[in-house]
């Protein structure tokens, strides 16, 4: 079971058989949604793997929108991935997630959809900022070269929410920008995924080899806010609210500290039991060298994060194990 934060829900939320459409239901904000609607009491989920819809589809998404009507979409589906994957394939990455948020907040706009959480990025904010970044730093600089795509298409995302609620005069469409999330359900493959699900998995392959040693990419400098899951499913919640205050958006969810990547692999490896040398290969690219949110539009709001790094690192790698164990089992039945 993974965390839940306490975070009391408060009494103007929609009826618990509303229907909701979780889009991206099964990756890794996306499942914290569903965990925490379903803890909440909330029975009558719409939920669609990219099999059964394809959201880059404007037709199925139309069809879609038109047959169930929801009354609420937690958007949290899109193409995501660390700098290897942002380097190698920057066209998939603007294209998908682009015509991800042009297809569903279209429809969402068109069926009169009550109310639309979007999820933006923290790589959406200038590489070289004041920490911790306020939402008013966006398109203040240029983003980070080795995201530059990706932050395009989130931030076309983000500012395409602002652009229908100023056009309609209402605030139905909501964008909030996690800063580097993670918990069960991430990307955990050492080639595509971020970077504390990438090294929690590549220090558990080299715990179970006896390697003497894991080198990782860059000088271990850079620094990161990291959140867990359930944090940011409890801020979307709060999202769901009929009387919502009249709000400044977007706006950040982050845990309010931040951590270097040493300290990160340290702590990982320490979670995980491995005891071999950590090495740094300098030659590779580190980044943005800080990345840490001004969250306190949300706070105001009420929101807090919950769930400090220590339990999300013993949270997540427990789910991991578990993972594994369950594929190797299904793999052994085949």
């Amino acid at each position: 079971m993974s965390l839940i934060t306490p975070t009391a829900l408060p009494a103007d939320m929609p009826p618990r058989d509303a229907p909701i459409f979780v889009a991206g239901h099964a990756g890794l904000i996306g499942s914290a949604i569903v965990r925490a609607l379903q803890a909440a009491g909330y029975r009558n989920l719409i939920l669609r793997t990219r099999a059964e819809l394809e959201l880059r589809d404007k037709q199925q998404v139309d069809a879609f929108f038109d047959e169930q009507r929801p009354h609420y979409v937690l958007l949290a589906a899109g193409k995501v991935g660390g700098i290897l994957e942002n380097t190698n394939f920057p066209a998939d990455f603007i294209d998908a997630n682009l015509a991800i948020s042009l297809n569903v907040l279209g429809a969402a706009h068109r069926t009169g959809v009550k109310r639309l959480v979007m999820f933006g990025s923290s790589c959406m904010y200038p590489k070289e900022t004041a920490q911790p970044m306020p939402e008013t730093a966006l398109l203040s600089g240029h983003p980070e070269p080795t995201s530059l795509p990706y932050a395009i298409a989130k931030l076309a995302g983000v500012h395409l929410c602002l652009a229908y609620n100023r056009q309609y005069g209402q605030q139905r469409f909501i964008p909030l920008i996690p800063n580097s999330a993670y918990g069960p359900n991430d990307n955990f493959d050492p080639k595509s995924g971020h970077v504390l699900s990438a090294l929690l998995a590549r220090f558990h392959q080299a715990k179970a080899d006896g390697a003497p040693a894991v080198t990782l990419w860059g000088s271990g400098t850079p620094r990161r806010e990291f959140i867990h899951s359930s944090d940011i499913a409890a801020a979307c919640l709060l999202m769901l609210r009929d009387e919502l205050p009249p709000l400044e958006l977007p706006l950040n969810l982050g845990s309010g500290s931040d951590i270097s990547i040493r300290e990160l692999a340290e702590s990982i490896a320490r979670v995980v039991g491995y005891a071999g040398e950590l090495a740094w290969d300098s030659s590779k690219p580190d980044g943005a060298m800080r990345k840490l949110l001004d969250s306190s539009r949300m706070q105001h709001l009420g929101w807090r994060a919950g769930v400090s790094l220590e339990d999300g690192l013993r949270d997540t790698y427990a789910w991991y194990v578990r993972q594994q164990g369950a594929d190797r089992n299904d793999s052994a039945l085949q």
